[in-house]
């Protein structure tokens, strides 16, 4: 069995339909893999939320 590489404690491995995963229930660590890369964030200005409104 595959031990928590934060605490040492035996990983639970947990499955949701085809995904499977490992985690930890003594830390809270959780084998997911994430993407640390972001996107910036588009705001839209006063004037194009209300022209946008008031096209729909």
């Amino acid at each position: 069995m595959d031990e928590c590489p934060r605490c040492q404690t035996p990983l639970e491995r947990l499955s949701l339909g085809e995904v499977t995963t490992l985690a930890c229930n003594n830390c809270g660590f959780a084998d997911v893999p994430v993407d640390h890369e972001s996107r910036p964030r588009e705001y839209e200005s006063w004037r194009d939320a209300f022209n946008r409104f008031y096209e729909e």
